[in-house]
């Protein structure tokens, strides 16, 4: 019988404390972990191993943690949880702007983080946790988009169109529901797969962040549309939506 290997997290803190922390704790979870200090560190790193999973810090000497970040989802498909000390909800928002697959405020309990990792990882399809997708069509259609899952590749005409492990998720729950609408409760359980705050509004960002990806007019929605006092509703077809 094959063994899957196990997820490789990369962790960048410039709090020993707690990168030993989590590097202990994620290692006895059986993930590989490794943890440096400062973006310089991460770079050296990342030149050498690849990582199924970033854990960034926002605050860090140097380079702060939204450049690092800006500077990996421009090179790669790498998903990051972003790690705050300051948990305030601007910071959490331009962080998933930027690219951010999930965001964590300081201090966390790490059975917290670790439902994180986990739900980022199933999203991406690197964890042994996650359920097996095998009987699933593979390509999504809409428009003159092809979504595959098991690439996670949006193209369009043929030609490739850039999305975070994030958006693709969100894209791909989208295209699993067509013509239904769904709230952004419905959505966070969906696409996280853990308990979520109240009035948790990062749906909305994500969703503007893919309309500016696929729609033709994002301020005039054809494919992702809102509808007022319910939620968003997903167009295959482009029409008219009748809600």
């Amino acid at each position: 019988m094959e063994t899957t290997a196990p997820s490789r997290i990369l962790v960048v803190d410039d709090d020993p404390g707690l990168r030993d922390l989590l590097q202990r704790y994620l290692e006895e979870q059986g993930y590989q972990v490794t943890a440096v200090q400062d973006g310089v560190a991460m770079d050296e790193v990342l030149e050498e191993t690849a990582f199924d999973l970033l854990i960034l810090d926002v605050m860090l000497p140097g380079e702060d943690g939204l450049s690092l970040l800006r500077r990996i989802v421009n090179k790669t498909r790498l998903p990051v949880i972003m790690v705050s000390a300051r948990g305030e909800d601007v910071d959490r928002i331009v962080g998933l702007e930027v690219g951010a697959d999930d965001y964590i405020a300081k201090p966390f309990n790490p059975r917290e983080m670790l439902a994180r990792v986990r739900a980022v990882l199933r999203r991406r399809g690197g964890d042994s946790e996650a359920d097996s997708t095998s009987e699933e069509p593979d390509v999504g259609r809409f428009g003159p988009f092809e979504l595959h899952t098991s690439s996670q590749r949006l193209l369009r005409n043929d030609e490739e169109v850039a999305l975070t492990t994030g958006e693709f998720t969100l894209l791909r729950v989208l295209v699993e529901h067509p013509r239904r609408v769904l709230d952004r409760n419905t959505l966070l359980d969906l696409i996280k797969g853990y308990e979520h705050q109240p009035y948790d509004r990062s749906i909305d960002v994500r969703i503007a962040r893919l309309r500016r990806k696929i729609e033709d007019d994002p301020s005039q929605p054809r494919y992702i549309r809102t509808v007022w006092g319910r939620g968003y509703l997903f167009a295959p077809d482009g029409a008219e939506a009748g809600t």
